[in-house]
């Protein structure tokens, strides 16, 4: 049951930022465009430079190799990346993705030899959603996962993504304009205004 722990992060000239997020529990982050909160993600990530210390349970950022914490550290981008040909060329073994999440977010296994050129913005994100899951992460950091997808589909992937934290007692780091939504499914929210502060939302500096 790992947290999240945050200490002095610095990026881009930003920061620094500390924050722990306890297992189980997900934090949402809201704020203007461009104040920097999918750069946050991506620190968090490691997939930009940074300094600071980033510790996920007993595994510590600098200690291992990046592959490996980004596999423990799932992130979800506002626009997931896709480069083979068919939807199954990017899972190891598509016959072990779970059949209950495909179905949750409206696909079956016949989704496997779906061109990804033929994929619309929502379909891309919510397989993108299958993908991060299979790979069972120790952590997700999650941008904007809802903002392709009507209200019946935001409805069954925030069930999804909540239910997946409590299930597996991950901490979850929630980027979304929608307060409604961070509401829903975040017990505490953040904010991060445009010169990269970030507070606690109507509480005291969390930077």
């Amino acid at each position: 049951m790992p947290d999240l722990e945050i200490e002095h992060l610095c990026f881009h000239n930003r920061g620094p930022y500390s924050l722990r997020i306890t297992s189980g529990e997900c934090v949402g982050l809201q704020g203007a465009s461009g104040a920097g909160k999918s750069l946050l993600l991506r620190a968090i990530a490691d997939l930009d430079p940074r300094t600071g210390r980033m510790q996920l349970g007993d595994i510590n950022a600098d200690a291992v190799a990046a592959p490996m914490w980004r596999r423990a550290v799932g992130m979800l981008p506002a626009e997931s990346g896709w480069w083979l040909d068919l939807v199954g060329d990017h899972f190891a073994n598509f016959d072990t993705v779970d059949a209950d999440i495909l179905a949750t977010v409206g696909f079956d296994r016949s989704v496997r030899g779906w061109q990804i050129s033929r994929l619309s913005t929502g379909e891309k994100q919510r397989l993108a959603i299958v993908r991060l899951l299979h790979q069972q992460p120790q952590c997700l950091l999650l941008d904007e996962p809802t903002a392709s997808l009507d209200q019946e589909l935001v409805a069954r992937v925030e069930d999804l993504l909540v239910t997946y934290a409590k299930t597996h007692f991950v901490p979850v780091l929630w980027v979304s304009h929608d307060p409604a939504q961070l509401a829903r499914v975040s017990g505490r929210r953040l904010c991060m205004a445009s010169d990269g502060l970030l507070v606690a939302a109507g509480g005291p500096n969390e930077r």
